[in-house]
């Protein structure tokens, strides 16, 4: 007897872009993460740009992970070792879990496009009160590089041997109008 075939399960995707020089028109990186989550069918939450900094960061993925309507997080920059990167180091504390296949399949991934440049990426993901997070470079050849070779599998729910969806909180509905 074969198993019932699984259903796409389209989540709430939030998207934050790292930038000190980013903004809405020339951020590439954002705009592709948009993209491609709403033509493989979930639905984009939020979307939001903030500096390099460690407290407006946490602070963006700390609501979004408070939320009841996010499921996941991505996050475009600051994964590098320049002076000003600080990703890694503002949302690591805030896993309840570390992934830490994501950065290790990523810069393998890379190392075919970047050779060893790739050992400079400091790719991370995690779970964090039932979202999943994954950060990665700001280049939007890295998003691709992630979305296409990682994350887009790993965010549906008919992958197979296993994927993130059944570990990610519910999404609340709201109620249909006749119960206000």
């Amino acid at each position: 007897m074969s198993k019932p075939e699984k259903q796409f399960v389209p989540l709430n995707i939030a998207v934050l872009t790292v930038s000190d020089t980013r903004n809405e028109e020339t951020d590439t990186s954002g705009h592709y993460l948009v993209e491609a989550l709403n033509e493989t069918g979930h639905n984009l939450a939020d979307k939001k740009i903030v500096i390099d900094d460690v407290y407006q960061m946490r602070a963006a993925i700390s609501n979004w992970v408070a939320s009841s309507n996010v499921q996941v997080i991505l996050v475009t920059g600051g994964t590098g070792f320049s002076g000003r990167d600080s990703t890694p180091e503002a949302v690591a504390p805030l896993f309840d879990k570390t992934i830490d296949g994501y950065g290790e399949l990523f810069r393998q991934i890379s190392q075919q496009d970047i050779g060893t440049s790739t050992i400079q990426s400091r790719a991370i993901a995690g779970l964090a009160n039932g979202v999943v997070i994954f950060c990665m470079p700001g280049s939007t050849n890295a998003c691709k590089t992630a979305w296409q070779g990682i994350i887009q599998e790993q965010l549906d729910a008919r992958h197979r041997p296993c994927n993130f969806v059944a570990q990610l909180k519910k999404v609340e509905t709201e109620q249909c109008e006749s119960r206000g």
